[in-house]
């Protein structure tokens, strides 16, 4: 039975989560800046549909990318090679979350609803949230955000309006963290397009057990800075 969390009811533990549909846990509760740091330390993550309760998932398995793991096609590197472009760290966060939330050709609408972006944006401004943007001409042509804790990375979506914007972004990122010492970055559920990438499928009890020390590792806290030679 899927349990229903009131503003004070801890989670239930991830075991719990249904398998069908994969890994839902629990409802209720609210976006607070509290709720979704303690959900995230421990592997969980809302997505929900507009009109919905908050709906709070823990798949298994779980879609990771470990740095060192990251694959560059041949045709990446020489997109990344040619530096027509200009990759940004946290100088527009919200326009990234709201080009995220532009429905794709195949959906109705969309799941980051302006509460969401709310409640990311608050956890932005207090240095746990950030975005990598791909700058083309002068303009946000793609990006990414997510949540880091610790040493560990939680994307959440990615957005692109000219080819390869967002991949620039995702490399970046990538290359980025491992310099910081970041231990996984959780893509939650697999796509054909984070499998390319590097992103491999593990079971949610190991994801989980690495968070347990990663979280409480060093990260980075603030805005976020990128080295200018990760293109190489």
């Amino acid at each position: 039975m899927l349990q229903w969390l009131n503003p004070d009811d801890p989670f239930p533990s991830v075991e719990r989560a249904l398998h069908e549909p994969n890994g839902l846990l629990a409802a209720g509760a609210d976006l607070s800046v509290s709720r979704l740091i303690d959900a995230y330390s421990r592997g969980i993550f809302p997505w929900f549909n507009s009109g919905q309760p908050v709906l709070w998932w823990s798949p298994d398995p779980r879609m990771v990318l470990f740095p060192r793991e990251l694959k560059v096609s041949r045709s990446l590197r020489k997109v990344l090679r040619n530096r027509e472009y200009e990759v940004r760290a946290d100088t527009s966060f919200e326009a990234v979350m709201q080009g995220c939330a532009q429905p794709r050709p195949s959906q109705d609408g969309t799941w980051i609803s302006a509460d969401m972006i709310a409640a990311y944006c608050t956890l932005h401004r207090m240095g746990i949230a950030h975005s990598v943007e791909t700058w083309i001409d002068g303009e946000l042509a793609g990006g990414l955000y997510g949540i880091a804790i610790g040493g560990a990375f939680f994307g959440e979506s990615m957005f692109t309006r000219i080819a390869d914007a967002s991949k620039i972004a995702f490399v970046h990122l990538v290359r980025q963290i491992e310099r910081w010492e970041f231990g996984v970055i959780d893509c939650q559920m697999r796509t054909h397009h984070l499998a390319s990438l590097g992103g491999r499928e593990i079971s949610r009890a190991d994801f989980v057990s690495k968070l347990g020390y990663l979280v409480n590792c060093g990260g980075v806290i603030g805005e976020w800075k990128l080295d200018h030679d990760l293109a190489r």
